[in-house]
């Protein structure tokens, strides 16, 4: 379940030190490129937590559901 704070470090944690307009990436300033790849990058975290859960309940272990 930690993939699913990667999606919160990106768009809180790590704010204040992408927030430029300066470089421009792919013709984008800075944070919205920023804010564009930790949107991309969600489903694949959210989809890395559920695989994980999965995993943990077929081994037997209690996932928060039965």
């Amino acid at each position: 379940m930690l993939w699913l704070l990667v999606p919160f470090v990106l768009y809180i944690g790590v704010l204040p030190f992408v927030n430029r307009v300066r470089p421009v990436v792919f013709g984008l300033p800075f944070l919205f490129f920023w804010l564009l790849a930790a949107t991309l990058l969600t489903p694949l975290c959210v989809w890395l937590a559920r695989r994980g859960d999965q995993r943990l309940v077929e081994r037997g272990g209690r996932a928060g559901h039965e």
